[in-house]
């Protein structure tokens, strides 16, 4: 992605209320506001306009994150259908609209395509709805949808929502993160730091038995391998668990606690292919 410079207006000065987002010399703008705000959102006249919007929530279910990505030609129209619905699910709207009103049926359906591809790819939310649509663009009109895509994924992370966020990573962060190894008994896992935290990559294995100590001393492991197991993130096989798909934790040790079963050091239980810990790389 370029640098870009993101100008964030508070109609209320409230930042968990209405907010406007503008990227310089970028056409479009974002609309973001809980669901307590849908009235003054709807109100807008940038609604008038064709667009691209996400509800998001939780699954009431599963309680995993769960978004609706959808388009229309006249984004007001679409959301009071949306408001009479009463989805249960969502509290929070994003929408994204063109400053020059250049954005056609054609493109928002293309860009809907688009969005709901990479919300699969990162694999962070649930999505209510499937995607049904693969609108053909003029080359030209491809090129210029997948320049708006680029600045919704810049600005969507400051509206509150990693919808669109790789679980991985950034592919191009300012100090490239070695990977790195964590081994126990039979369970080889491999992963990373990130922004957010620590992720450890699919077909990562970790040991299929709890430490005794686990349930009295450490009882969040406990819970976050049984939700890993029950979401199909950790599946058995061969006697050890096995990762599925690529997984974000809040740290190193929160990663390495789930492979050993029990507590963990991440910064001494993570290493590099010369056998350095994570704390020696960090203060080399």
């Amino acid at each position: 992605m370029t640098s870009a410079t993101i100008k964030l207006f508070l109609p209320h000065g409230d930042a968990k209320r209405l907010r406007v987002g503008e990227v310089s010399n970028w056409t479009g703008k974002a609309l973001a506001a809980p669901r307590t705000e849908m009235d003054d959102l709807l109100a807008r006249e940038e609604l008038e306009s064709a667009g691209v919007y996400f509800l998001l929530g939780t699954n009431p279910d599963t309680g995993n994150p769960q978004a609706y990505i959808g388009e229309a030609e006249v984004i007001r129209e679409r959301l009071k259908q949306h408001k009479a619905k009463a989805l249960e699910f969502w509290n929070s709207i994003v929408v994204f609209v063109s400053k020059d009103e250049n954005l056609t049926k054609a493109h928002v359906r293309f860009l809907e395509n688009r969005l709901w591809q990479e919300s699969k790819t990162a694999g962070r939310y649930e999505l209510e709805n499937v995607n049904g649509s693969n609108p053909k663009l003029p080359e030209s009109d491809r090129e210029d949808m997948e320049v708006f895509l680029s600045r919704i994924k810049q600005v969507l992370p400051v509206l509150g929502s990693d919808l669109l966020t790789p679980i991985a990573g950034s592919t191009k962060p300012t100090k490239a993160q070695p990977d790195l190894v964590c081994k126990i008994k039979s369970a080889i896992a491999r992963g990373r730091r990130t922004e957010a935290g620590f992720v450890v990559f699919k077909d990562s294995t970790a040991v299929l038995a709890l430490r005794p100590s686990a349930e009295g001393q450490h009882p969040f492991v406990v819970a976050l391998r049984q939700k890993l197991v029950q979401d199909g993130t950790l599946v058995e096989k061969d006697g050890v668990y096995v990762f599925t798909q690529n997984a974000e934790f809040s740290s190193p040790s929160a990663a390495a606690a789930v492979v050993h079963g029990g507590g963990a050091n991440g910064l001494t239980a993570w290493r590099d292919a010369a056998g350095k810990t994570l704390k020696e790389l960090e203060e080399a």
